[in-house]
Order: C-alpha cells, then structure tokens, then sequence
C-alpha cells in the first residue's frame, strides 16, 4: 500500500472503532506513551492488559484509565524484560486463550553513564527494549496465532533514524554512550518488527507485524492523569512554543493505536505523526532505508536467538 492519505480510509483518532472481546498487551502500560496507548485502546470496549514490572505503578494505572473509561476492562500482569527468564512463567499468567495485539512498548532509558546490565550479563537499554520484547515475542506466539488476525506492533523511536547498528558490538561494550546506545536498541526493536513480518508472510502465518514511532512527545505537553502523569502550569506554559513542532504522549500513542485496530494497516508497514513524522495524526510512511537492510535484519536475527537462547522452531507453535 502506497503512503499517502487516499490509500487509507478516514481515522479519527478521537472515535475509535469498537474492539469488544478482543484482548491487548501493552508492555510498560503503566506510564509515559504506553499508559496512553492503554487508556485509548481501553474506550474501544476491549479488554486491555498491562504489563509492567511495577504492581504498585501498574495499580495506580488502571484505577486512572477506570475514572476516565467507564466499564474499562483493564487488568495488569507482572512483566519484568529485563529478566529473560521470568518471561514464559508472565505469559502464563496471561490466562488467556488467544491475544489480538501487543504493543510492544516497554522501554529503559539512560541519560548518563555508567553502563548497565541486565541480571543476564546484557547491556541494560538493548537487553531490556530488544531482547526483552523479542524473547516474549517467542512465547507469546501461540496465543497470537490463536487469533484470527493478530498484530504485533513495535513502538520504535524517531532517535533510531539517525543511528546505525554496530553489529560487532550490539552490547556497547567497546564504545557506550547512553544516547546512541538507547537509539541503538530502539533501531534494533525495528529491524525487529520489520525482519518479523517478513518471516510470518514467508510462514504463511496470520499474526502481522507492524512498525510504529512517536514522533516527538514530550511530558510538558502530555495532559494530566494524576498519579501517573502530573504536568504543572509553568512545564504547559514553558512548552507551548515546542507545540508547533512536537506534541504530548497522548499523541504519541496515536500510530500504535491505529496498528493495532485499523483494518487498513498492513504487516511490514512503518507508521508515525503526519507532520515530518514529529507531531499530528498518524500516517504511514515509506520504512527508512537502513531499517529496509535485510542482511543487517538477519545477523541480528541471528544473534539475537544466541544471545536469548531462543532459537527458532525452538517452542510450539513458532514461526513454521
């Protein structure tokens, strides 16, 4: 499907299609981009699950979405991606017998040194945002082909535009700078997502994967949801001018939303803000080069199941 606006039917990002009996993961549900996601996919009638490592975080978010969404049907799950072992035990107590998406949203973000590892041994920002979400991908394939047309939805990072992939050292271990290295894993989460849906469509599989990214959203101009997001009269005021070029996380939300309800986005796509991909309603938009590189696509493929131990064909079910 071409990107422009007359190949996708109107979207109002304020009337959103029904999804009744449907059932949602959101990874990091809890706060920032990922509590909206929730909330908003929560007024469509589905039942909304949010993971997150942080029960008392988690609680605090469904009693917001509650007050907001009348009859929200919204629950949480203990989910810690740092921890690659947890992860087959938190897909169980899903409960469930089929999901229709996740969003894989989830993110750990460090702004100075030192680095940092996961209990695994792996640099924190790439083994919690890659690894994480690609290892649950793994165990949570069963319930997604399950469902008639499930969607995998990846948020990624307009930060990983400018980044390219080391993949001699995708641990930073040699050269770590927090701010590349979150762009790094970001990048990583797409190639991912991309890499993903190329292999379902060569499986013949029913689950899609789609690619999202924000744009630019910022906490200053993020509506309030006490007390998960506090945003005080002096951060609005301060932020107004940035409005002309980025937006608030509610908004920031919107391109995964519409992936995971809009019959209209396809697998392999890449979508994000209609204004230079910063701010407005979504839009998709033609994947970016370094992101469209399948040989990079499958050396971290590949590294990846060795550094998760995660092979594919490994479980039931999986990419066959």
């Amino acid at each position: 499907m071409s990107p422009t606006s007359s190949s996708t039917p109107p979207w109002d990002v304020r009337r959103l299609p029904r999804a009744d009996g449907r059932v949602f993961l959101v990874t990091g549900g809890n706060a920032g981009i990922g509590y909206f996601i929730a909330e908003q996919l929560s007024a469509t009638g589905a039942t909304v699950v949010l993971g997150s490592r942080n029960p008392t975080r988690a609680e605090a978010a469904m009693a917001s979405i509650s007050a907001r969404v009348p009859g929200a049907r919204v629950r949480a799950a203990r989910l810690d991606l740092a921890d690659l072992s947890s992860l087959e035990t938190a897909v169980e107590s899903l409960e469930v017998g089929c999901l229709d998406a996740v969003v894989h949203n989830a993110g750990v973000a460090l702004d100075a040194p030192p680095r940092r590892e996961t209990g695994s041994g792996h640099e924190l920002m790439f083994g919690t945002n890659h690894l994480g979400h690609f290892a649950l991908t793994q165990w949570l394939m069963p319930l997604l082909s399950a469902a008639p047309a499930a969607r995998i939805v990846t948020m990624g990072s307009y930060a990983a535009k400018s980044e390219r992939l080391d993949l001699d050292d995708l641990q930073s271990r040699n050269d770590y700078r927090p701010k590349r290295t979150y762009g790094r894993s970001k990048l990583a989460q797409m190639h991912f997502g991309v890499e993903l849906d190329r292999r379902l469509r060569a499986a013949g599989s029913t689950v899609a994967s789609v690619v999202v990214h924000p744009g630019g959203a910022l906490d200053s101009l993020t509506p309030s949801r006490p007390p998960v997001h506090v945003r005080t009269t002096g951060a609005r005021l301060s932020a107004a001018p940035a409005a002309l070029l980025v937006q608030g996380k509610h908004a920031g939300a919107w391109p995964a939303v519409r992936a995971v309800l809009d019959p209209a986005v396809r697998g392999g796509q890449l979508w994000g803000p209609r204004v230079f991909g910063l701010r407005g309603e979504p839009r998709p938009e033609p994947v970016w080069n370094h992101l469209a590189d399948t040989s990079v696509a499958a050396r971290l493929w590949d590294a990846s199941c060795d550094l998760t131990g995660l092979g594919l064909g490994a479980l039931p079910g999986q990419f066959r």
